[in-house]
């Protein structure tokens, strides 16, 4: 498995388990999750190209990984991506850069047809 696969892989093992022990906790999360996502005024692709936004001002690796996986499996293309990122680099300045390339390369991965 290449990096954002192996990222997604373990946090998905790590929350089953946090599961076990919250589990109203993790289901409110995963509700949380579906509602905040699902289509409305804005669709759903939309919504997770401002989550991937938010993922790469945050710095977090899991949310990268998960949310680029999401984002091809809706359909983005890797300009729609590039342009949320310029978003995220616009507001986030250098680190932001720095998590936005990072992005790029999830996108690279999860893409390649090889998982």
């Amino acid at each position: 498995m290449t990096k954002f696969q192996t990222i997604t892989h373990n946090i998905s093992t790590n929350l089953a388990d946090l599961g076990q022990h919250i589990p109203d906790v993790m289901k409110n999360f995963s509700g949380l999750v579906s509602s905040g996502t699902k289509d409305g005024a804005l669709d759903t692709k939309t919504k997770e190209l401002i989550a991937i936004g938010i993922a790469v001002a945050n710095r977090c690796d899991g949310c990268i990984g998960f949310h680029t996986k999401k984002l091809i499996d809706l359909g983005v293309t890797e300009q729609e991506l590039a342009e949320a990122l310029g978003v995220a680099i616009f507001m986030g300045g250098g680190p932001s850069a720095m998590y936005a390339a990072e992005t790029m390369g999830a996108f690279k991965e999860f893409n390649s047809k090889t998982e």
